[in-house]
């Protein structure tokens, strides 16, 4: 655990960050520290040439670091210090001469580090300083801590954010530590690589040394990566597999990781250390018809048949695994084994999924590790995908392998080991994502994490003892900068990280990278970035997904899923996104120009393209609905979109040749908006990435905007809130949302447009009901004239009266009916209206405990506000009615069955049982109890359609239903399982329109 020692001094400095403070963090005032530089002279950096390799290269990365910063480099000297002058002793416990003297003389105190796990230890000892540690992690990151105090930002190469120059650097003196990490081993897989970081990559670093594959990775590149990871505190890596073969890519790539002291594994799909590419590019499977015949021979390196399939070709798979086994021996670098097997591609086994049959590939493994190093290598097999299925089943590896739990590849853990089980020796983990490839679809292309549900969820996994070794699958980890040192950060030590220190947290982030001035604000857009972000990938804004009454569900490519005419949803979401990029260019504008290039790696370019996405997509959506009404705007709106389109391109281009001096040429190339175009590439468009033979394509408008030809003459429209029809032609008359007294939702409007290109002027009319004002009442059509309705309630008649609405122009009238609804009942709490009561779940009238358990207030975890969740995260599950309850006062005007709809995060079935529940009840009737994961039928194992839509939508809708009165009433909601998120409530009284985010939160009245 994290010494109390850095839990203080941690706290002490994101207080001073979020504080503002002119003093940079972790230095102390001439005359009264260490004088790491002084009067232009820098202090001398001694190591002992016995030392581990990671440290004795590391001390360079201090040099140049001080030199960054002052522009004086201190000299490095080997074995011998010099005999006057500050002295800086860099060294491992046991593997120092330097060190291990101080520690005999007594004069250097290391309990509590010695026999430590990468722990760090920052001494003045005789009036030098002294860094050392454990082992050589820890000293490392002792060493990048003194880098980070002085002003280096961890990113200062993968996101250029620039030093803090100052002339004079002095250390504390007291005696402090890192701690002991809570993750042992801590990382990420950079995966899903093209097209950015792959076209990128070979450009910069020049291309892999493997012959005829051009496009691996070296070990220059993976240099800059391990250099990233040590300075964050991570220690464990999957490297790049999208046609890459880390080991053959560049004979010096294990041999780099070994030289900074990485830990490096493979990833769930390739065991025994070597990557699957490695097979792939040196094999040929053989074809066999229907009855397992060759048909066509197949060959690989050992003699084999050349099928990636243990069942047919087991002693070629097995000799290949020996092979990795043999090199990681002999090239003497540390690794974690990945065990088990997979199907080639990132599927199963083309054997059958049969619990026997993986029995006896762990078996196979253990054996060669026996023979051909030790098992003792530390060991580990990730529950990915089908791979859960065995754990299910029973199957156990053996007692010092590590167990990794998954997410659902959308940030939703599958699994939680059985807390009422014995714990398992080897320990367990998590593989989480910040990026995927598969069903429903990509997300590549911007962060869209969430630090709230990331939090939740690692918090969760924490406290049910995944604590051994975490991966988060990254990308191109360029653009996941922000939650990839969360998820490390948060892997380090949880305990500085409580749900209520995430704000602080975020000003750090800022504050360390764009200084403490700008912190704040900078803090306050990531902030608001995540959470609109987090509502839905913005690969998915072209894909509207509905369930019909059988529980079929559509897809539908070339829709938005946010409602374009029911509560303005589209146009209120837009506009978020486009007060979040002027609050961005606001503060972009005040940024020094050092860190320009920083603030558009980091947070410009995400924001700014994200709003300008949604800018498009409501233009192009928009435009689509007015072309079917024949508007005469539409046209303009195909011209906007286009507009967007060309800013996309802008932005991405200043990306790769305007910062930086151009060092991100190729880089911003992830395709992001022609999703779901199947006729262009194929039927895997609704999930892949455009491309055609594994070549990302560039992106075109999709779906295409119209153009529609207009009649010379003008020609009367009138479209109305709640409709995507349009008069005359429509059948029927038009019937605007029911007005209330109590409504929230925005002001009912109707759109007066003309189907002609000859302006005309139109005119309203309202017969008997002075209180019903429109305004304006007409005027000058030239394309469109909106007019919004409202009523005066102090002349407005109780009960539900209709009222016709005459909008005439160019020689034709149509009769709008609006239904005025002004209840005469006393309300209190939240009083329906439209036929519908919405509540965010965070604003409950009370919150009931059971003993020590209770529902908590997660901020921003919901899609619309917080999320409400039970704590502790571990709490046994309660019958129903017996556990805690929120409870929620509301006001009914119509009686008769209502229908309770819970928005819930799209939780797995993480427990023991078959599926999450929660229950509801109004007042004092029993409670109805809903099993999500039976209700939703979202299964994470086969990715169903009905989980692809629950992750996609990033929500799970249940609903129950319930016989209630006109009057005040309590609804409640009661915790039987832990782990369920709930987000927002809406009681259907009849009313309720469709819309991706559910209506606004009712107005609430007092008592």
């Amino acid at each position: 655990m994290p010494s109390e020692v850095h839990r203080r001094a941690f706290l002490q400095l994101l207080a001073l960050a979020g504080a503002g403070s002119a003093v940079l963090p972790g230095l102390a005032e001439a005359g009264t520290g260490f004088p790491l530089v002084s009067r232009g002279k820098a202090a001398t950096i001694v190591v002992s040439s016995g030392d581990r390799p990671g440290v004795r290269r590391v001390v360079g990365d201090l040099a140049a670091d001080v030199e960054r910063v002052t522009g004086v480099r201190p000299a490095v000297a080997f074995d011998v210090a010099p005999a006057e002058g500050p002295v800086v002793l860099v060294g491992t416990l046991g593997h120092s001469p330097l060190v291990d003297s101080l520690v005999a003389a007594g004069r250097l105190d290391v309990r509590g580090i010695a026999g430590k796990w990468e722990t760090s230890l920052s001494q003045v000892v005789d009036g030098r300083l002294v860094l050392t540690g454990s082992d050589q992690r820890g000293v490392i990151y002792g060493v990048y801590e003194v880098s980070r105090r002085i002003g280096v930002s961890p990113w200062y190469w993968w996101a250029d954010v620039p030093p803090r120059r100052q002339a004079e650097l002095h250390l504390p003196q007291e005696r402090f530590s890192l701690g002991t990490p809570r993750v042992k081993y801590r990382g990420f897989f950079i995966n899903d690589e093209n097209p950015a970081l792959g076209t990128w990559a070979p450009a910069y670093f020049g291309p892999g040394k493997a012959p005829g594959f051009p496009n691996g990775f070296n070990h220059l590149f993976f240099a800059k990566i391990f250099e990233t990871m040590l300075r964050l505190r991570a220690n464990y890596l999957w490297p790049a597999v999208w046609g890459r073969a880390f080991a053959e890519d560049d004979p010096l790539n294990h041999a780099t990781a070994k030289e900074y002291g990485v830990v490096m594994g493979t990833s769930h799909e390739a065991p025994m250390m070597r990557g699957i590419e490695e097979w792939n590019r040196h094999a040929v499977p053989a074809v066999r018809d229907s009855s397992g015949t060759i048909v066509t021979p197949g060959h690989d390196p050992y003699g084999g048949t050349g099928e990636w399939s243990f069942r047919r070709n087991g002693d070629a798979i097995k000799a290949y695994w020996t092979d990795g086994i043999r090199r990681m021996a002999r090239e003497d670098f540390e690794g974690v084994v990945t065990l088990g097997m997979r199907g080639n591609g990132d599927v199963s086994l083309p054997d059958g999924d049969g619990i026997e049959l993986m029995r006896e590939i762990i078996a196979a493994e253990r054996d060669i590790l026996a023979r051909e190093l030790s098992t003792d290598v530390p060991q580990v097999w990730t529950l990915y995908k089908e791979v859960q299925r065995y754990w299910a089943q029973g199957l156990r590896p053996p007692d010092d392998v590590i167990v990794v739990f998954t997410d659902d590849n959308w940030g939703n853990v599958r699994k939680h080991p059985d807390l009422s089980l014995p714990p398992h020796l080897g320990g367990y983990g998590l593989y989480y994502h910040f990026d995927y490839v598969g069903g429903g679809r990509n997300y590549k292309w911007v962060d869209t994490a969430l630090l709230a549900n990331t939090w939740e969820q690692l918090h969760q996994a924490m406290s049910y003892g995944n604590d051994r070794l975490w991966v988060a699958n990254v990308g191109d980890m360029k653009g996941n900068e922000l939650p990839l040192q969360f998820f490390l950060d948060y892997a380090w030590d949880p305990a500085s990280l409580p749900v209520d220190r995430l704000s602080t947290w975020e000003r750090s982030f800022a504050s360390e990278n764009f200084g403490s001035a700008l912190a704040s604000d900078i803090a306050s857009v990531l902030h608001d970035y995540g959470r609109l972000q987090s509502r839905r990938k913005p690969e998915l804004l072209n894909r509207r997904i509905t369930v019909d009454g059988a529980g079929v569900i559509t897809y539908d490519d070339q829709m938005t899923p946010f409602s374009l005419v029911d509560y303005r949803e589209l146009d209120r979401v837009t506009e978020e996104w486009q007060d979040l990029a002027a609050r961005t260019a606001r503060i972009s504008a005040r940024v020094p120009a050092a860190h320009r290039d920083a603030f558009y790696e980091l947070v410009g370019y995400a924001v700014t393209a994200s709003a300008n996405l949604y800018a498009l997509r409501r233009a192009e959506f928009t435009n689509l609905l007015y072309a079917a009404q024949g508007r005469a705007s539409a046209n303009g709106l195909a011209a906007v979109t286009e507009a967007r389109f060309a800013d996309d391109l802008a932005l991405a281009e200043k990306y790769n040749t305007g910062i930086a001096g151009g060092k991100w040429k190729g880089f911003q190339t992830q395709p992001h908006i022609d999703y779901g175009d199947v006729a262009r590439y194929g039927p895997n468009a609704p999930w892949q990435q455009p491309e055609l033979n594994n070549v990302a394509l560039p992106d075109v408008i999709f779906p295409a905007v119209r153009r529609i030809e207009l009649p010379a003459g003008p020609s009367l429209g009138v479209a109305v809130d709640g409709s995507a029809e349009a008069w005359p032609g429509a059948a029927g008359r038009p019937v605007l949302p029911e007005f209330s007294p109590y409504q929230s939702a925005p002001a009912q409007y109707i759109d007066v447009f003309n189907r002609g290109r000859t302006p005309f002027r139109c005119q309203v009319s309202v017969a008997g009901a002075p209180w019903v004002r429109v305004e304006p009442r007409g005027g000058r059509v030239e394309e469109e004239l909106r007019m919004t309705v409202r009523i005066d309630w102090s002349r407005a008649p109780r009960g539900t009266t209709t009222v016709p609405i005459t909008v005439s122009g160019a020689g034709q009238s149509v009769v709008v009916d609006a239904v005025v609804r002004h209840p005469d009942v006393p309300v209190r709490g939240f009083v329906e209206a439209g036929g519908y009561v919405s509540m965010e779940a965070a604003h409950c009238s009370a919150n009931v405990p059971a003993g020590p358990v209770a529902w908590r207030a997660i901020p921003d975890l919901g899609r619309t506000g917080a999320g409400m969740t039970p704590f502790p995260v571990t709490a046994p599950s309660r019958a129903a009615g017996a556990g805690p309850r929120l409870e929620y006062r509301l006001t009914l005007v119509t009686p008769g069955p209502v229908t309770v709809w819970a928005y819930l995060s799209p939780r797995s079935n993480v427990l023991q049982g078959d599926g999450l529940r929660y229950a509801v009840s109004f007042d004092d009737a029993a409670p109805q109890v809903v099993n999500i994961t039976k209700a939703t039928g979202a299964d994470d194992m086969t990715m169903n359609r009905q989980w692809e839509r629950t992750t996609s939508d990033n929500v799970n809708l249940t609903s129950t239903r319930h016989e209630v009165g006109a009057g005040t009433h309590v609804l409640k909601v009661w915790m039987v399982d832990p782990a369920v998120v709930v987000q927002k409530l809406v009681v259907d009284t009849g009313g309720l329109r469709p819309s991706y985010l559910g209506p606004p939160e009712s107005m609430r009245w007092p008592g």
